[in-house]
């Protein structure tokens, strides 16, 4: 259908839109209009991504494509989802419309190579990639044909080295699927042919890491101009994501492989002085002349970049004392030396960057400028002794990305060593942490970078944190409600189970035999009750091993197996997509399944349990952070001083997010219907339950606010009868809920009362 939003024509790609993916679009239009960055919440279930790109590619072709839409994804999966959305938008888009989209993923996800895809990890993947593709291979290659190189990128590349314009995928959306196929058919590498393509592209869909981590978005995404509308879609977390791309851990093993490292690349020196020491000669002339990089550097060389933010890179020569190779490994050993001296603590400890610094060049004599030029150094060595099995140096880029963070930033990180993990405290596992606590940093080039930055999720609440956590100010900022012809979500809070004893997961509280039995009362009562799929989400891996293993004791388990067979989440992706599909299996031929997962677990984050996969969502607990966390504490504090955000405030919103994201799986459409159970008194207290999202507050009723598991029992029961009747789906009079292009248009006229 075609609709007018505020003047704009919009092509969407059904016959029928909800109210609320009208409103979205306004405001998506005010923000586009504007050049501003937006904060909008959506509810699960109400076509969120449709509404986004249907507008962006909308104002995108009304602007002549002017600009380029970055659509960033947290996961393979999501990716693939958006871009099918958009193939669909696309067969709906005006005849002449050329539109290019195209997803871009690492090496793994995109390479056709079978020699190169029979490695395991992904570094594998691109260790093995660079021995068949890094110049230096290419060129011994040339001389001798029996050097082995990969036939996929030497065909791209001699496409390519006709000119631009013999490289060009056709117009159209392509998945990495697309992309592989592709590749196949011409002989053409996919995974660089997607990266020559992005500058070319009207959308261009790939992971968050390829903006927010200096890493990898200084080789990506460079080249991506200011007209830009950046999405980061289901960015409830986008905060911890900015946190990771600036931390840096290093336990034992990162400096015994570091030392290793070392040993290899002192010995390629020594053998490159015997035979071809013009090499070392020509890299520390280059050096004196000031470039610390070669020049424009091949594709295939360009490994990772600087963990620095790009404004924060020093421009200027590397100092003259670390210029010579064996000079700078001597400063390295240096280093990895102090590290471990400082791992050998018996009591934790925290420093601040700068007397961190400090330290070092007390004790081992490296000053922080030659900290600083340590990546940019390590990596042109590693060009120099044209290294290709970039996997197993791994350990010593760490310690230079350690270095080079270290000495760039004195304010908004800090240094933690814990001599042990404290929930085991019997078992030495020494670990050096620099933690970044600022989430603005890394985000601040993406707002100052391009135009427009969209932030959009099912779960942004309270709203307003987001701004203060990130430092920006956006220029629309608005949580959306569900539109709903029959209350097909029921939320209902549970204090206390049918012997009216409190049940909660709180520390003091959460071993308590009665808390136990009561939590699996519940869950043996709603098994009975509810059919097909039921979905259960834990505080902790642990919590869940020793409740679980309390429920088998008292033989609750075995009852709750008489109704339904249960599955349980590990830490094991391979085990734990096994349990998924053994569960849907289950769902599927009507024997009914209960699924035990974890609160910021892979399943909590990125899988849907819609329809009947999902017709109960029980919360056991509140799914607050480790408390005692060294680094939690340290990033509290932070924020306390910086951004005036009390600790109970950030771990009050942290903890409902995750239980908002953990209930909102039950719920992926309008047709759907579920149950959700917060199982703990807390939730009952007006500060904790007031930052869900507005569109599960809404539904929560009062009489659903103080529960036993008796008075849960009978409510779930009549809900259930309730959905069984027939309803219809598009609504009536003021309370449509399902618009055609006549009822948009009355409604942008002014003449239909929506809400």
């Amino acid at each position: 259908m075609k609709l007018e939003v505020e003047g704009l024509t919009v092509y969407f790609p059904y016959e029928s839109i909800y109210p609320e993916q009208v409103e979205y679009m306004r405001e998506l239009k005010r923000a586009l209009d504007a050049g501003g960055h937006a904060l909008l919440e959506m509810p699960t279930g109400t076509g969120k991504t449709a509404a986004l790109l249907s507008l962006i590619v909308s104002y995108s072709i009304h602007k002549s494509f002017k600009f380029k839409l970055l659509y960033c994804t947290r996961t393979v999966h999501e990716m693939e989802k958006t871009l099918a959305e958009l193939r669909l938008l696309a067969s709906h888009l005006p005849t002449p419309t050329s539109l290019l989209a195209l997803g871009l993923s690492s090496r793994k996800n995109l390479c056709v190579n079978p020699h190169v895809l029979s490695a395991q990890s992904r570094d594998s993947v691109d260790a093995a990639c660079r021995r068949l593709t890094a110049s230096w291979v290419r060129s011994l290659a040339h001389d001798n044909p029996q050097v082995p190189t990969c036939p996929f990128f030497e065909s791209y590349d001699r496409a390519a080295s006709a000119g631009p314009d013999t490289l060009l995928l056709p117009p159209g959306v392509y998945t990495l699927g697309d992309l592989r196929s592709f590749g196949r058919s011409k002989g053409w590498c996919p995974y660089f042919l997607a990266r020559q393509m992005i500058r070319y592209a009207n959308v261009v869909v790939y992971s968050y890491q390829y903006l927010l981590d200096p890493k990898v978005a200084t080789i990506i995404s460079k080249e991506m101009q200011k007209e830009c509308v950046v999405v980061f879609d289901e960015a409830h977390n986008i905060d911890n994501v900015c946190i990771e791309a600036l931390s840096v851990s290093i336990r034992k093993q990162t400096l015994e492989g570091a030392t290793r490292n070392l040993t290899q690349m002192s010995q390629e020196i020594e053998r490159l002085k015997a035979t071809d020491a013009g090499r070392l000669r020509a890299e520390y002339n280059r050096l004196v002349d000031g470039l610390a990089q070669r020049g424009n550097l091949a594709i295939t060389d360009a490994w990772l970049g600087n963990p620095a933010l790009p404004d924060d890179i020093l421009k200027e020569a590397v100092p003259g004392n670390i210029r010579r190779a064996e000079h700078f490994l001597s400063v390295l050993r240096r280093l990895v030396q102090y590290l471990k001296s400082r791992l050998l603590t018996e009591k934790v400890e925290t420093e601040n960057p700068v007397n961190f610094c400090a330290a070092i060049n007390s004790q081992a004599g490296i000053d922080q400028k030659m900290l600083k030029f340590c990546y940019d150094r390590l990596h042109s060595l590693m060009l120099t002794l044209e290294i290709t099995n970039t996997d197993e140096f791994m350990h010593i880029q760490t310690v230079c990305d350690f270095a080079t963070l270290v000495s760039t930033y004195a304010r908004g990180f800090s240094i933690i060593i814990e001599p042990y993990d404290e929930r085991m405290p019997t078992i030495p596992d020494p670990v050096l942490q620099l933690s970044c606590h600022d989430a603005s940093l890394a985000i601040k080039p993406v707002f100052d970078r391009f135009q427009s930055v969209i932030i959009t999720s099912g779960t942004l609440s309270p709203i307003d944190l987001y701004p203060r956590l990130l430092n920006f100010s956006p220029v629309i900022s608005r949580s959306f409600t569900m539109s709903l012809t029959r209350d097909c979500i029921c939320p209902m809070v549970l204090t206390r189970g049918s012997d009216q004893l409190p049940v909660s997961t709180k520390f003091d509280m959460r071993s308590d035999p009665g808390v136990v039995r009561n939590y699996g009362r519940l869950l043996l009562e709603m098994v009975a009750a509810v059919p097909d799929g039921i979905v259960c989400f834990f505080v902790s891996y642990s919590y869940m091993d020793g409740i679980v293993n309390s429920w088998n004791e008292m033989g609750i388990l075995q009852d709750v197996m008489q109704h339904k067979l249960v599955f349980i989440e590990t830490q094991d992706v391979v085990e734990t997509t096994l349990a998924l599909d053994n569960y849907r299996k289950a769902c599927d031929c009507g024997r009914g399944a209960v699924f035990f997962s974890v609160a910021r677990g892979k399943v909590a984050e990125g899988i849907d349990f819609d329809r009947h996969y999902g017709r109960l969502v029980i919360m056991f607990g509140v799914p607050f952070q480790y408390t005692l966390s060294r680094i939690l504490l340290a990033r509290l504090e932070y924020l306390r001083e910086t951004f005036q955000i009390k600790e109970g405030d950030f771990l009050t919103f942290d903890a409902l997010r995750q239980a908002a994201q953990c209930v909102g799986r039950v719920i992926r459409s309008k047709a759907d219907y579920g149950m959700m159970i917060f199982a703990d008194k807390r939730y009952s207290r007006h500060d904790k339950r007031s930052k869900l999202p507005g569109w599960i507050l809404s539904h929560l009723h009062d009489a659903h606010l103080n529960l036993s598991t008796d008075m849960a029992l009978h409510i779930a029961r009549e809900f259930l009868r309730r959905m069984a009747q027939p309803y219809d789906k598009t609504g009536c009079g003021s309370k449509k809920t399902l618009l055609s292009e006549e009822d948009v248009m009355k409604m942008s006229e002014g003449a239909m009362d929506t809400y």
